[in-house]
């Protein structure tokens, strides 16, 4: 008989259609639908009332809002937040994982600062906005010229360009998380050299960078302001020279063989749908683990979208101040959106609702899945470097390219993607691998993914997936190329978080 529901828990009030399910469908024993269930969709295992909590994953994901007959579609029609309360368990469920046998490795480029990267590019870091044009004008004239085609070891010209750096005070967490952005890309080892630009009169300024964070090294590092360098013209014709020397300096760098323990690696769900939670986040999660049993370091984000599901990490934190630390990102978020009038539940996006998700806390509880079964190790602020091995969680908005930037300035040298809807973007300098949840997506948009997990509906298990994408970043990291890579996504995507008003 072919199977078209899956229960994910004993506890669980409702299962997901594994294909279009038609109403008067005979399911589950010989339970039928009242109506149609789309594909990712829930449909009731039983009589829930009004109020009642409503069970997923063996979680609660919210409170029904209406009668709920068994056979039903469950989903925003009849499916809310209601009130939830967690139980923290700091670090009662920490266990650490055993090494992994063998000892992989990866062809990197190994920096000075002992991390190693996984591309060798030439950076060109904006201070602010105002620079941003004439980053590209100098990019766009590096490729006019060929300027690369003798150095051979370089993999391109990134100008890093965002909407920020001026019109904003020059204290406090907004410049604080820009400033850290700035410096961790200007030490992300995925950059073999960096030409530093400016305007000159900006709140972000060069000189600051330069001093605070020891981006000093002559050889590896330059500077200029527009101002400074008499305007648009001289300063192209300036830079191009630095970039000139900078790539000699960077051509230096080749790939060496590398321990799979120099990975950082951020992990990122985007356009999730119902079967997220099922195939790709569970298995990008055995694969953040075995990169854990390697000594490597895996970094989960999105603060506002594990909300709910902040109780399964706090439990695995490694030490009770470990998992305060998280609860007080969760408790400043809670006030950042009031604040600002918004609301924590403004998850799921209308795509993930297509897709199969009705509530923040269904939508947390499979981003959390990502995270595999490894301690918490660390609790970072955005941006803040990575600091020890193991799994680690980064605070950051939800949106996608700019919680991965986060995670770029705090080391990762790889990201990882899962995606149900689709997904396209890419993150200069930094390969990004894309993960699909199910064979819809593969079979519609192919040429972008990397992975198919809708293989696991098929038959196929969870930990061969995982050591599929686990083999596949050592293949990335040692210089494959990704889709996105493959059709020159990334050159966009750098998007510090802003926090606080624009003056």
């Amino acid at each position: 008989m072919t199977v078209t529901t899956l229960k994910l828990n004993e506890r669980d009030d409702v299962a997901v259609a594994i294909k279009d399910i038609p109403e008067g469908f005979s399911f589950d024993g010989g339970m039928a639908t009242r109506e149609r269930i789309p594909a990712g969709h829930k449909v009731a295992l039983r009589r829930i009332g009004v109020g009642e909590p409503v069970f997923k994953y063996g979680q609660i994901i919210g409170a029904a809002t209406a009668e709920i007959a068994p056979g039903a579609h469950v989903h925003v029609h009849n499916l809310g937040m209601g009130t939830h309360k967690q139980d923290y368990a700091f670090g009662m469920a920490a266990k650490a994982l055993p090494p992994a046998p063998g000892e992989p490795t990866f062809q990197g480029f190994h920096r000075p600062s002992g991390r190693v990267g996984t591309r060798n590019y030439l950076g060109i870091l904006t201070t602010v906005n105002c620079s941003g044009s004439v980053a590209r004008f100098v990019a766009e004239e590096a490729a006019r010229r060929c300027l690369l085609d003798e150095f051979p070891n370089v993999d391109g010209v990134v100008p890093i360009v965002h909407g920020s750096g001026c019109g904003m005070s020059g204290k406090g967490e907004g410049y604080e998380a820009l400033f850290r952005t700035l410096a961790g890309y200007g030490h992300n080892p995925n950059f073999g050299a960096i030409l530093m630009l400016g305007l000159g009169c900006e709140v972000m300024q060069v000189a600051d960078l330069v001093g605070r964070d020891a981006l000093k090294d002559g050889a590896r590092f330059r500077y200029m302001t527009i101002q400074g360098s008499g305007g648009t013209k001289a300063t192209i014709d300036g830079a191009l020279g630095a970039l000139r020397e900078l790539a000699a300096e960077a051509d230096r760098s080749v790939r060496a063989e590398a321990p799979a323990s120099k990975l950082v690696m951020g992990m990122q769900c985007g356009g999730s749908d119902g079967y997220s939670g099922i195939t790709a986040n569970p298995a990008l999660g055995v694969a953040s683990d075995l990169l854990v049993r390697h000594g490597g370091i895996s970094i989960l984000s999105e603060t506002s979208e594990i909300y709910g599901a902040e109780h399964l990490l706090t439990r695995r934190a490694v030490d009770e101040a470990t998992g305060r630390k998280l609860i007080d990102l969760i408790e400043w978020w809670e006030d950042y959106t009031a604040r600002n009038h918004g609301e924590m539940d403004n998850n799921p996006s209308p795509g993930n609702k297509r897709g199969g998700l009705t509530t923040i806390l269904e939508k947390s509880l499979g981003a959390v899945a990502k995270a595999g079964h490894a301690p918490l190790a660390g609790v970072y602020k955005y941006g803040e470097p990575i600091d020890r091995p193991g799994f680690a969680f980064m605070d950051s908005p939800g949106y996608d390219p700019c919680s991965v930037t986060g995670q770029i300035a705090s080391g990762a040298n790889l990201i990882t993607f899962t995606t149900g809807r689709g997904s396209v973007s890419g993150y200069m300098p930094v390969p990004c691998i894309k993960i699909a949840s199910n064979p819809d997506l593969w079979k519609r948009m192919e040429p972008d993914m990397d992975v198919d997990c809708g293989a696991i509906l098929g038959g196929a298990t969870m930990e061969e997936k995982g050591e599929e994408i686990f083999r596949m970043m050592l293949r990335v990291a040692s210089g494959e190329k990704t889709k996105s890579e493959a059709q020159g996504f990334g050159t966009v995507e750098f998007v510090p978080w802003q926090i606080g008003a624009v003056m």
